[in-house]
């Protein structure tokens, strides 16, 4: 319990917006098993899947873009909430009706409405948040989607061959039950006013434009380059396991892929306040490095013992602990080093950026795929894995020089803080004296 006692002292709209993300993951039962569906249900080849999958992301790239703009100008909480109630009505129209094509259209149409309200969410929790909570208030985030997450997967490979109409049913109503309770329950969304020396790189900055900002700090520019690799090579997480595993073991591939991605929500939820206590000391920018070198070793570990089903899980158990590292990395160090007013805009301008890379990365794993093999399929994934690890290592080097307040040691820090306070109360005093 000490571990979590690190999670006291945040906004309640933070624990708010944990426990509707919690709910909302515990019916996210489509995402694990879509692969299957396309190729097991609808009898498609891996490059045609690779198709649906950038055709989708093609459609969503507007949607991260319009969301970043209205983030920006309008009430974040009522974007979520508006966005949510698209994606309710979808699932609920696709439990409803013989799947086919138009249940994966239906279900294509609920996640551009996903990522148009994604960066209204990411910049919430900016908001709600200091520069020093950042980080826990990402990790609390993070540890409430694996949360839920720890079992869907599995039911929905129970689910999955005679009662897949179910899984869209459960995830419609999950949705629901959460935006009710973001609805109802959050009422001030006014960000945390902060004055500290860390604060410094978030002043906001009204009349600039994005490109103007990027700019300005052209040092997000090559943590873009890193984070887009890293996020392309780290989706094919739920692409080329599930085919690898269909292909060795045919239908129980679907409930081996859906207990494996349960146990990566299981790790998550027991490791995650474990590394945000043992790493709080450790820079955004060695993390980020930490996690991709496990993710490439989690992949290699699965290829290597591909047909072991035990392999299975000591793969997914190192893949894990790298995505940790990256989540606990990535928020925190873009949120402290852009103006707040650019929040939104900024995280829609990444997520089109992570879908332009990611949907190359995909028509090009389907094509190796299907044409020389999974062994080829890998080995593109493991060196842009290595790429961004690569950029990661040179990130390193120019972010302190780009931003050296957030390299003052927390002594400092205070002592900073210590002394602005003292100068701010002699002024009070002078000023109450007639001074």
């Amino acid at each position: 319990m000490k571990l979590f006692n690190q999670y006291r002292g945040l906004r309640r709209e933070i624990y708010i917006l944990f426990f509707g993300k919690m709910v909302t993951s515990l019916g996210s039962m489509i995402w694990p098993v879509l692969t299957m569906i396309l190729s097991q249900k609808l009898g498609l080849s891996a490059a045609e899947i690779s198709y649906y999958f950038v055709g989708s992301s093609l459609i969503m790239l507007p949607a991260n873009i319009i969301g970043g703009k209205i983030a920006d100008r309008f009430n974040k909480k009522w974007i979520i909430v508006c966005c949510d109630s698209v994606s309710i009505i979808c699932f609920l129209i696709s439990a409803a009706i013989p799947l086919g094509t138009g249940t994966v259209l239906l279900f294509i149409f609920a996640g551009i409405f996903q990522s148009m309200e994604n960066p209204a969410y990411e910049a919430l929790f900016a908001d709600l948040s200091s520069t020093r909570d950042r980080e826990r208030a990402y990790s609390l985030d993070y540890l409430g989607g694996n949360l839920g997450l720890v079992l869907s997967p599995t039911i929905a490979g129970l689910l999955f061959k005679n009662y897949l109409w179910l899984s869209f049913l459960i995830s419609g109503f999950s949705i629901a039950v959460s935006t009710i309770l973001i609805a109802v329950l959050i009422k001030d969304v006014t960000p945390v006013e902060d004055n500290s020396e860390e604060s410094e790189y978030q002043k906001n900055k009204d009349g600039a434009g994005i490109f103007t900002v990027l700019r300005e700090n052209r040092t997000l520019l090559l943590y873009l380059l890193c984070s887009t690799l890293c996020a392309a090579a780290y989706g094919q997480y739920t692409f080329i396991m599930p085919l690898d595993m269909a292909a060795v073991h045919g239908d129980a591939g679907a409930v081996l892929f859906g207990t494996v991605s349960s146990l990566n929500c299981i790790t998550v939820v027991i490791i995650t306040p474990i590394i945000t206590k043992l790493f709080v000391r450790m820079r955004d920018t060695g993390k980020m490095l930490t996690g991709r070198l496990l993710v490439f070793a989690g992949y290699a570990v699965f290829i290597l013992l591909l047909g072991f089903i035990p392999g299975y899980y000591l793969a997914m158990l190192i893949f894990t602990w790298g995505e940790i590292f990256n989540v606990l990395s990535e928020g925190p160090y873009v949120s402290t080093r852009i103006p707040a007013s650019h929040r939104g805009r900024i995280n829609g301008l990444m997520s089109v950026a992570y879908t332009a890379v990611s949907g190359c990365i995909d028509l090009g794993v389907g094509q190796l795929y299907d044409r020389a093999g999974h062994g080829c399929a890998w080995a593109l994934i493991l060196s842009v894995m290595l790429l961004s690890a690569a950029f990661t290592v040179i990130l390193k080097a120019y972010d302190k020089k780009a931003y050296p307040k957030l390299y003052l040691n927390k002594q400092e820090m205070n002592h900073d803080t210590i002394g602005k306070n003292r100068r701010e109360k002699h002024l009070e005093s002078d000023r109450s004296r007639g001074c």
